[in-house]
């Protein structure tokens, strides 16, 4: 059967799936136990159309990519069917990192060229797709990030870069040294999470027609988990009245053809570390989302009906 999930042409030479799966959780979840579990994981994904994967050097506490790295030793061929993202900048206190006396951020030159070192042995493979800063740094030289994008791509280790957790005019400076366009901004976006959509993150990026990733495109599970949360509990049988309207599998699904209806087609990143969720998930894709339904849910999640 023919994958439901779209391709989004993040740059002229790289295409990323319309949904991601996310490596955030991969340690420490009773899912995953080794590198078999992981490869059955990445297995599912490429079979559902899902060819992006999303990482980060810090992911758990510094061993996600490694674990996900023994996978694909595994494995090898697999690298050709798909791209990967990861992500530097934030440096955690830790033993993997004895030298960090405080948690901060860092975009010098030196870090970057060293974290995306880390990364490529990390996860086996010789390129990473898209690398993106994954916090604003408030002692960012644009410059001299500018002089390491442009030292990572003539090298080859990477093909494309963005940032995550940027506003519009953190993005707009980084940008103003770049002789590449940045390929995505991500950001925290969710039925329970709005910001990005009104504080002009997402006019941003439909104005320069770049694809926005979403993490936590779930609220963190606030859908499921969440006993004291309002919003959560006015969305909850809305969505479980479209779910059945629309033919989904749950709640999650609508959450997700919800976001994918945004005029900024953005590509949500999955946590999940369940196969049956990754397949799932697939189903919200395509889904011709009635607009009256749209703000059905923007409502419910504001608490108030629009102005």
């Amino acid at each position: 059967m023919k994958s439901q999930v779209a391709r989004r042409k993040m740059a002229a030479d790289l295409e990323f799936s319309q949904l991601a799966w996310g490596a955030w959780r991969l340690r420490g979840s009773e899912d995953v136990s080794d590198a078999d579990d992981v490869l059955r994981l990445i297995e599912t994904a490429l079979d559902h159309g899902i060819t992006t994967f999303d990482h980060a050097d810090i992911y758990g506490r510094y061993q996600c990519e490694s674990f996900f790295g023994q996978a694909m030793a595994k494995a090898p061929h697999l690298r050709r069917r798909m791209e990967i993202v990861t992500k530097c900048n934030i440096a955690l206190l830790g033993d993997a990192r004895p030298e960090h006396r405080i948690g901060h951020y860092n975009t010098s030159k030196a870090h970057v060229l060293q974290s995306i070192d880390n990364s490529l042995r990390n996860l086996h493979t010789d390129h990473i797709d898209a690398l993106l800063l994954h916090r604003p740094d408030p002692l960012m030289i644009a410059d001299e990030v500018a002089d390491a994008f442009a030292t990572l791509r003539q090298s080859g280790k990477v093909r494309h870069f963005g940032v995550s957790n940027f506003t519009p005019s953190q993005f707009d400076l980084l940008q103003s040294r770049l002789d590449q366009p940045l390929m995505t901004n991500q950001v925290e976006c969710s039925v329970v999470e709005l910001a990005p959509i009104f504080d002009g993150t997402f006019d941003q990026m439909q104005q320069h027609r770049v694809f926005p990733m979403i993490w936590s495109p779930l609220g963190g599970a606030r859908l499921f988990s969440g006993q004291n949360d309002d919003a959560a509990a006015r969305l909850r049988p809305i969505l479980e009245n479209l779910r059945a309207k629309y033919g989904l599998p749950g709640v999650a699904e609508v959450a997700i053809a919800w976001l994918l209806h945004l005029p900024c087609q953005p590509l949500p990143v999955l946590g999940t570390m369940k196969p049956t969720r990754i397949i799932d998930a697939t189903q919200a894709c395509g889904i011709e989302f009635d607009r009256q339904d749209w703000f059905t849910i923007l409502v419910a999640a504001q608490g108030h009906p629009v102005p």
